[in-house]
């Protein structure tokens, strides 16, 4: 595996959309990879679709989607206890351990919180079905650059990096518009590279450094998927 690195270079602007972040991601990898020649861009479901879409347009590259779901706290779903995420066949969990300890111990039960991986593995398995239908992302022996819309804890990107070592990836790079420096510096321990041209020290939400963030639909997944060729 080779060393993680980190590119860092911290920006205040708002992007407009998920497209612009994507265009600007773009050319910070082509600043940061000395070669893209056997590279395919797969972005996680499903905001991370449009920003590996707009990459692969920018550079050339072939694209596709990794079907990617967060594990949320019964009640808190907007805090995960893990994640899980497919490639290639292959799935992944990535699972706060520490984390689902202290949940144990507050008085959440084991069955709660499996109630939540059953229902996420099931909306993974349709994802699967719906975006893939059976066709593979072809990750294997290849430079992988995995895309979302953002990273605030990392826990899904953390999944689906698993998922694509697993389906056999030769390099994996993890590339977002923008993240807080810890989480780029927690990812750059699983992934090859981490590429993330805006990381703010006061990072409030991915949301937030956005102008334009609407929940991306099935539909907008489907029709970029579909326009790949």
């Amino acid at each position: 595996m080779a060393a993680p690195q980190e590119d860092s270079a911290t920006g205040d602007g708002r992007y407009a959309d998920r497209t612009e972040a994507g265009r600007v991601l773009a050319s910070a990898l082509r600043t940061a990879m000395a070669s893209l020649a056997d590279a395919v861009v797969l972005g996680l479901t499903r905001g991370g679709v449009p920003v590996a879409a707009a990459v692969a347009r920018e550079l050339g590259l072939p694209f596709d989607a990794v079907p990617a779901r967060k594990l949320g706290i019964p009640g808190h779903e907007e805090v995960a206890f893990g994640a899980i995420a497919s490639c290639d066949g292959h799935r992944c969990a990535d699972l706060d351990r520490p984390l689902i300890r202290r949940l144990l111990a507050s008085g959440f039960s084991p069955a709660s919180l499996d109630q939540v991986r059953d229902r996420e593995l099931a909306e993974l398995g349709r994802q699967e079905c719906v975006f893939l239908g059976g066709r593979s992302q072809g990750a294997a022996g290849r430079t992988v650059i995995l895309c979302d819309d953002g990273a605030a804890t990392g826990d899904t990107a953390r999944a689906a990096v698993g998922a694509v070592r697993a389906a056999g990836a030769a390099v994996v790079v993890l590339a977002v518009p923008v993240a807080p420096p810890s989480a780029v510096e927690d990812l750059a321990a699983v992934a090859d590279r981490v590429v993330c041209p805006r990381q703010p020290l006061a990072f409030l939400s991915v949301g937030g450094a956005y102008e334009g963030f609407p929940q991306c639909s099935d539909e907008e997944v489907q029709g970029l998927l579909a326009g790949r060729d």
